[in-house]
């Protein structure tokens, strides 16, 4: 029989830290309209890299707990959020994150040619030119998650998607700023799986470790599929939250 010690059942260092500092919401140490304290002292307090509390504030920004304001740092929403469009969608927080702001690697960028899943929900003949991106996330310990992104090769021309470095702004952000491309709805497919070879490979987990897979159709504001995004969460270190009213 194996004993697990109670660290691994731990949540990641960056869930400890939204926790934390909901709960010092809750209780009234940071109370509505607050300026939270800096990364600096953030990193300082938890005993973390930059990185980790980068994502935690990330978190709490799409949950619609706080608002980060660029230069002048992140301060707690005076009223919690209630509504399903405040809430966190996987498919939705990949588009708005910005390589740049986090500790990710892309792992490769470029064209490929469309296999049958992707040319369906791309909604194009198979074999079509795609641009493929795929990009490591990580934290200070481990892989935490693992993007696939397609688009079709004519969306994604005159863009950053098939190179190599990492972007400055959110994929929604740079898809309009770089085509005019709005997007206006996504369609989420979550399954539960093992990972395949490759994926267990990047995210250093065995090929029997859970996995959440997240498979994301994006579309335009004519209903026409632009992005297929495949989100790849190791089970021990995500849980996905909604909030919704009835």
């Amino acid at each position: 029989m194996v004993v697990m010690s109670s660290e691994e059942f731990a949540p990641p260092k960056y869930a400890q830290i939204v926790q934390a500092i909901r709960q010092k919401i809750a209780d009234g140490t940071y109370p509505p309209g607050s300026l939270l304290p800096s990364e600096t002292q953030l990193v300082r307090d938890f005993r973390v890299s930059r990185p980790t509390v980068v994502r935690a504030l990330q978190v709490l920004q799409l949950r619609g707990v706080i608002e980060r304001e660029h230069g002048k740092g992140s301060f707690v929403k005076a009223t919690p959020p209630v509504s399903p469009e405040e809430s966190t969608r996987p498919g939705r927080a990949v588009l708005d994150r910005a390589e740049a702001d986090e500790n990710c690697s892309v792992i490769d960028a470029g064209p490929f040619a469309a296999d049958a899943t992707v040319a369906k929900l791309l909604d194009v003949p198979k074999g079509s030119p795609v641009i493929r991106r795929r990009i490591l996330f990580r934290d200070a310990e481990r892989p935490i998650d693992l993007v696939t992104l397609w688009c079709p090769a004519h969306q994604a021309d005159g863009t950053q998607l098939g190179e190599t470095g990492q972007l400055s702004v959110g994929i929604r952000q740079h898809l309009q700023t770089a085509k005019g491309l709005k997007l206006q709805h996504v369609v989420e497919r979550l399954s539960a799986r093992h990972p395949l070879s490759d994926e267990a490979k990047l995210l250093e987990i065995r090929k029997t470790t859970p996995v959440l897979g997240v498979l994301a159709s994006v579309f335009n504001g004519g209903g026409r599929p632009v992005l297929v995004v495949d989100l790849v969460l190791p089970g021990d270190l995500h849980e996905l939250e909604d909030a919704y009213s009835l």
